[in-house]
């Protein structure tokens, strides 16, 4: 049986923890024993989200004022390879003699998804209202609240198709 377990973002950098990659790893190394377990009878599939880990490289590619940021597309590819990498590790070192791969996807999206008009996705740090009422105004970030905080929200429009899907389907 094909069994798909997704990790959020959140799952990888717990609320309050710093989002070091030695705490990414510590908790992918908790989630990796627990899907080692369900690949030893089934094929698994592993998705993850990066919120936390893609609004962190925001944060950073805007510190360098010599460079202008780089776009969200490319900071996400930059997290889906960093966290698949820590991810694909974890598994090997649980899961030794099976075949453990790592992909990085594209998606399609509607570039009239109604999702770019009303951002909704958090990503990153979590702040006050008053620092993310002051960021979203230096930065011109969309923000709102998250539980008792606030984050940076982003769109996040509904996938159309996996451009990679023939080249997965060749296996």
């Amino acid at each position: 049986m094909l069994v798909v377990i997704a990790l959020g973002g959140n799952a990888l950098i717990r609320r309050g923890q710093p989002p070091e990659v030695e705490i990414q790893r510590q908790n992918i190394k908790l989630a990796a024993k627990a899907i080692a377990e369900v690949a030893r009878e089934h094929r698994v599939v592993v998705t993850h989200g990066n919120g936390p880990q893609v609004g962190l490289l925001a944060m950073q590619a805007e510190a360098y004022k010599g460079v202008k940021p780089y776009p969200l597309d490319v900071l996400d590819a930059e997290t889906e390879g960093v966290i698949g990498y820590l991810i694909e590790q974890e598994l090997c070192n649980q899961l030794p003699e099976q075949p453990i791969v790592t992909l990085l996807t594209q998606i399609e999206v509607d570039p009239q998804d109604p999702a770019f008009a009303c951002p909704t996705k958090p990503i990153g740090a979590v702040y006050s209202e008053t620092e993310a009422k002051q960021l979203a105004k230096e930065r011109g970030w969309a923000v709102a609240a998250d539980g008792n905080v606030y984050r940076r929200v982003v769109p996040s429009p509904e996938p159309k198709r996996i451009l990679e899907l023939p080249t997965i389907r060749q296996r």
